[in-house]
């Protein structure tokens, strides 16, 4: 057996296609649809991430916007501006790039956005109506890795999901994602003991550890499962994964490759959560 191997990149391009047509449809409309990021400080990966969002915001007619706060800026300068943005009709979409300073409060940063412009579905208004089964804005990741599952038409109803990572990011929405559509549940984590039993057991495995020394190979995988790997490890100079790729490739039904699996879906998630975002705001179905 030879994995089929999940192309974010072309899933993402036909997402990019799709929002595309929805952005002429709100434009039609008069609603031209906008979002605003922002970073705090310089950290160089944030920097790069930010850059291919506003890239694929331009590839897509998505008006974007960055906010360069300093990296000593204080918690309240902080949330004035975020205040300034939840008020600004011409803004749809918000988005603070995470991580911040370690000074400055994440929670206390996401609670101050409005829920209906939290294109990073992370507001707590957003995590109830995830948790509740009624998906409103809902994390980029998670989102994509869902949406690269439907593609390849992978079975999820019924299927046992096993996830390794509870982070709010993408282990638990993703996990409700996938509840919400009849998939049985395991979520992993630091504490787990004896990993490679449950894993085995699972149809479809994500992972997202995200440690260089962390490799999971064919001993925790079951025999034509699908295997999706979250994780983003720099190791010589080289992007990889969690999963030990050539030999997991070879024994699985559906793998993800790093890069260009689960990355590209994320940027094309956060396209379609800020047009969602601007139609909730114009009171438009798309």
């Amino acid at each position: 057996m030879t994995a089929t191997v999940m192309d974010g990149k072309l899933v993402a391009a036909e997402v990019k296609q799709e929002v595309s047509g929805r952005v002429k449809h709100l434009q039609q409309q008069g609603v031209w649809p906008w979002l605003s990021t922002v970073l705090v400080g310089d950290d160089p990966a944030s920097e790069t991430y930010l850059r291919a969002k506003h890239k694929a915001c331009e590839e897509v007619g998505i008006k974007s916007e960055n906010h360069h706060l300093p990296s000593d800026s204080p918690q309240d300068k902080l949330e004035a501006l975020i205040d300034r943005l939840n008020h600004d009709d011409r803004v749809h979409g918000i988005l603070v790039q995470l991580p911040l300073p370690k000074h400055l409060e994440e929670d206390r940063t996401i609670d101050r956005l409005d829920p209906d412009k939290d294109v990073d579905g992370l507001h707590p208004v957003n995590v109830g109506k995830l948790a509740s089964g009624t998906e409103g804005l809902v994390p980029c990741t998670p989102k994509g890795v869902v949406r690269l599952l439907q593609h390849y038409k992978v079975q999820i109803a019924g299927s046992k999901a096993t996830i390794v990572n509870r982070s709010n990011l993408v282990g638990r929405p993703l996990a409700m994602l996938l509840l919400n559509r009849d998939a049985t549940v395991t979520i992993c984590h630091s504490k787990t003991k004896e990993l490679a039993n449950i894993t085995r057991e699972a149809d479809i495995l994500v992972t997202a550890i995200g440690r260089p020394e962390v490799r999971i190979g064919p001993s925790y995988v079951k025999h034509g499962s699908t295997v999706v790997d979250v994780a983003i490890n720099r190791v010589d100079g080289k992007l990889r994964g969690d999963i030990d790729f050539e030999p997991v490739s070879k024994i699985v039904q559906y793998i993800t490759p790093v890069p260009g699996g689960v990355g590209p879906m994320t940027v094309a998630m956060l396209l379609e959560n800020t047009i969602q975002a601007a139609a909730i705001h114009a009171g438009i179905r798309l």
